[in-house]
């Protein structure tokens, strides 16, 4: 941490400028949602042939990620930030246009590129300007993220139930996302002002420790990846709750990781970032369990509660104590944990299918507080 106590004003403008693209991801990401059951009609897909598809975004995010820290390098992570999100806000209308798989799949996959590369880019442009403070700040970057993942669904949802046709609600977002993007960029870091990005090191492969840093990021995604697409299937199928309020489950999720990165910052500072990881991580297993074995309805929701209050400072802590190992440059340990991070929540759902098919999903819940228990045991042991 720099030894700087009361940040300069170009350095809180940069914050606030990096909270909005942080906002605007979680936005484009979460407005995408929407769109998926107008797509799945369009094409007239079965739900297998729709999650072949739905890789395609996944895969365009993990192959950019690692290619995002060499851009970032070379032209700064500012630059390389609004090329994303102009990139976002072209590719957003055009997922509601293309009418065959192929045209569909080459604009998600270039979508899933352009978000890839934009948290890349974001989470270093963060780093950077948490040096200039003498606490944590990582948190409230994500905390926005999270804000803009549940405002997204709500905005696209709205104008498409006043009566709006969705492509002219996803250009309508498109132009928000542009006209923010454009008109922070002159308040961020730019390229010299980021010194690890300005230096001319050499490739270095991650070591250890940041690959370490990944595999805990790893089983922290794959546990949130799980109750994004599990949560649902696990009330209604397993804990009977009526398919009208299943999805209930992942937005007290949600909510709970919401309100706790927005307020992260404070318990980092306090509590100390390993202690964060460590309890994170206990808590968040401890809520799994209680998801698994409660006996009533409003005692499941409270553990899925726990789970995103134990999670959701964990990332945050990862990324930054990332973003200042002293051996390795941030833009290689960065966009390895970040790569490898979501991997995890792509791997996640998919395991998760794999040993609820074989066993059963409670005992798939069950391996997810297992691994997160081993993320508190490793934790605490590094």
């Amino acid at each position: 941490m720099s030894t700087i106590t009361k940040p300069e004003n170009y350095i809180k403008s940069a914050r606030r400028a990096n909270m909005l693209n942080f906002l605007l991801c979680g936005l484009g990401i979460a407005t995408w949602a929407p769109m998926v059951p107008y797509a799945k009609e369009r094409l007239a897909f079965n739900d297998a042939n729709l999650g072949l598809l739905l890789l395609l975004m996944g895969a365009g995010a993990l192959i950019m990620m690692p290619v995002t820290g060499l851009l970032i390098r070379k032209y700064g992570s500012r630059k390389i930030m609004l090329m994303a999100i102009i990139f976002v806000a072209l590719t957003l209308p055009l997922l509601l246009m293309m009418n065959t798989p192929v045209s569909m799949g080459c604009i998600l996959f270039a979508f899933g590129a352009s978000i890839g590369t934009i948290d890349v880019a974001m989470n270093a442009q963060a780093i950077h300007i948490e040096r200039h403070y003498t606490k944590h700040i990582m948190s409230s970057f994500h905390g926005l993220f999270s804000l803009g993942g549940i405002f997204g669904p709500l905005l696209m949802g709205g104008m498409i139930k006043s009566g709006l046709q969705p492509v002219y609600a996803s250009c309508i977002i498109s132009i928000l996302l542009l006209t923010i993007a454009i008109s922070q960029y002159k308040s961020l870091l730019s390229r010299d002002q980021e010194p690890q990005t300005a230096e001319k090191t050499k490739f270095s492969w991650p070591g250890k420790t940041v690959i370490f840093l990944g595999l805990m990021c790893f089983i922290v995604f794959l546990a949130e990846g799980s109750i994004l697409d599990w949560s649902a299937v696990f009330l209604k199928d397993i804990k009977n709750f009526d398919a009208a309020i299943a999805g209930t489950g992942y937005a007290a999720f949600s909510i709970a990781m919401t309100v706790m990165r927005l307020a992260g910052d404070k318990f980092v500072d306090r509590i100390s970032p390993q202690k964060i990881v460590l309890f994170g991580s206990l808590l968040s297993s401890a809520g799994f369990l209680i998801t698994v074995f409660s006996p009533w309805g409003w005692l499941t929701l409270a553990g899925f509660i726990l789970v995103g209050l134990g999670a959701a400072n964990i990332v945050p802590v990862l990324f930054s104590a990332a973003g200042k190992l002293k051996d390795v440059s941030a833009s290689v340990a960065l966009p390895a944990v970040t790569t490898m991070g979501y991997a995890g929540s792509l791997a996640g759902p998919a395991g998760i299918g794999m040993i609820a098919y074989f066993s059963s999903l409670p005992i798939a819940f069950c391996c997810i507080a297992a691994l997160l228990l081993l993320v508190s045991i490793s934790y605490r042991q590094k």
